[in-house]
């Protein structure tokens, strides 16, 4: 089934889809030990694959056993989507955030794969050459109006 980490995400994600609350709450040394792991490995899956990019917000507590409150942020073209978009992207966008946050809008059926790819070649920075230094600075950029657009209805 893959490893590890695969299967701490995928079960995260399962109860997650399964609450009717938009969170979950649980306690890192009980799910250490549903996986036999320790606990470091839990924060690393939480690290990588549990990010704003991605559509969660994590809070942890530790001590005291610590616990997790993972939840769900959910986007939708209509209302705030733009506006918590900018506040995800800021003035900068690495390429590894940029891919987390084009995982995110296909997941939600925002963009399709195609055009997920589409916009990620644009904004890889290889297609464009020159001595333009600051990448993360265009690409936010860039990736703002491409929401912009995105999030219009008249088109």
């Amino acid at each position: 089934m893959g490893n590890l980490a695969d299967r701490i995400e995928e079960y995260l994600k399962r109860i997650l889809e399964q609450t009717s609350e938009g969170y979950i709450m649980l306690q890192r040394s009980e799910l250490a030990g549903v996986f036999s792991c320790v606990p470091s490995q839990i924060n690393y899956v939480l690290d990588t694959r549990f990010t704003v990019e991605r559509g969660y917000l994590v809070e942890s507590r530790r001590g005291g056993g610590g616990y997790l409150r993972i939840v769900r942020l959910e986007l939708g073209l209509e209302g705030q989507y733009q506006q918590v978009m900018r506040q995800l992207i800021g003035e900068q966008l690495s390429r590894d955030r940029l891919n987390g946050l084009m995982e995110r809008l296909v997941n939600e059926e925002l963009v399709t794969l195609r055009e997920a790819a589409l916009i990620k070649s644009i904004l890889s920075g290889d297609a464009l050459s020159g001595e333009f230094r600051d990448w993360d600075v265009l690409r936010a950029r860039l990736m703002k109006n491409i929401l912009t657009t995105l999030s219009r209805e008249d088109l």
